[in-house]
């Protein structure tokens, strides 16, 4: 996980890797369970691990790192309650994560990496490419630290901040690992989504693993011409790839996907697109979810016209087409990930 000469993040390491540093240490295995909660709640450092004996606290200081992201900027919407995030890490990296209040719960939206390698037209993200991956404590603090901070509590996770989650495979499944947990915060796979841009060879690990999770394809748009133009992932894997390996994802796992699709003017919300689309994913028993897009100032795209999101909606229905258009959360302190982040590095 790190290189041997530094000490390990302990917020990392999976139970039974705890388990077995626990008894390295001459410790008693009950030892390892307790550390364990602790490093499900907000604790600023060993010292407040206090049901544990000082000399216990005094090697876990000496062997591992504990940290606490450092919230640089916090904004909360006046419209309904959405609280933004922009965390410091403890290397001076910058990532997001949003809290959203809805009837069925709080959900936190986290991001999987610093920046963002993908190069979306339409998205702040991966303005300025990929700094590093989050390692799974990262990921982890950004559940953890939300909930402490915002005070409300957390019952739902969305991967879809800044960063390709499947572009950081090994540390996100151990960050889900870790948050699925008894014993930690606990939160059912059935109440986590991961939202990925199509890497096919990841989408096919994943579905190996059989998780309840809730897979969302970022597709935005049905035709590799409109697609290259505003993804350049669809040129290693093209619509008809990546749909091939969501029937594989749902013949393996029986859960269905969400394609998640941004309408933007003039570019991908055209009737031949609403038709194509339909006809793509015509019996596969999916979920479109338009999301009206959120503009950056770095970009020239627009949103579509609420007349043309309602004409690309009566079509997909027409083909018996599951479609939603996701409500707009924080549009008062724009909630959409990587702005801020992006202010920030401006600065």
């Amino acid at each position: 996980m790190t290189d041997k000469t530094e000490k390990e993040d302990i917020r990392s390491l999976l139970p039974e890797e705890l388990s077995e540093a626990v008894k390295s240490m001459g410790e008693p295995a009950f030892r390892a369970k307790q550390i364990f909660k602790w490093l499900s709640a907000p604790v600023d450092g060993f010292e407040d691990m206090t049901n544990l004996p000082k000399s216990l606290r005094e090697k876990l200081g000496q062997r591992f790192t504990l940290y606490r992201p450092v919230v640089e900027r916090k904004q909360t919407s006046a419209l309904d309650g959405t609280v933004k995030y922009l965390w410091r890490l403890a290397d001076g990296n910058h990532v997001e994560s949003v809290v959203m209040r809805y009837e069925h719960g709080n959900t936190v939206c986290v991001s999987s990496e610093v920046g963002c390698p993908m190069g979306c037209a339409f998205c702040a993200s991966t303005i300025g490419g990929k700094v590093r991956n989050l390692t799974a404590a990262e990921i982890l603090d950004q559940v953890i630290y939300a909930q402490a901070d915002s005070g409300l509590h957390i019952s739902n996770i969305v991967l879809m901040g800044i960063g390709e989650p499947l572009d950081n495979f090994d540390n996100v499944m151990r960050f889900l690992k870790l948050v699925n947990d008894p014993n930690g915060m606990n939160i059912g796979m059935r109440h986590i989504s991961l939202s990925t841009c199509g890497l096919v060879e990841k989408i096919d690990k994943l579905a190996q693993y059989d998780l309840q999770l809730t897979l969302s394809v970022s597709l935005h748009a049905p035709d590799d011409e409109t697609r290259s133009k505003i993804m350049p992932v669809n040129r290693a894997y093209n619509v008809d790839t990546l749909l091939d390996a969501c029937r594989r994802y749902f013949r393996r796992t029986g859960r269905r996907i969400s394609f998640e699709y941004a309408m933007i003017r003039d570019v991908n919300d055209t009737p031949y697109h609403a038709k194509l689309l339909a006809e793509k994913l015509a019996g596969t028993g999916s979920h479109v979810n338009l999301i009206p897009l959120n503009e950056v100032p770095e970009s020239k795209l627009r949103p579509s016209t609420p007349e043309t999101v309602r004409s690309f909606i009566a079509t997909l229905e027409e083909k018996n087409i599951n479609v939603t258009v996701r409500r707009k959360l924080g549009p008062d302190i724009e909630a959409s990930c990587g702005q801020l982040r992006r202010e920030r590095e401006k600065r």
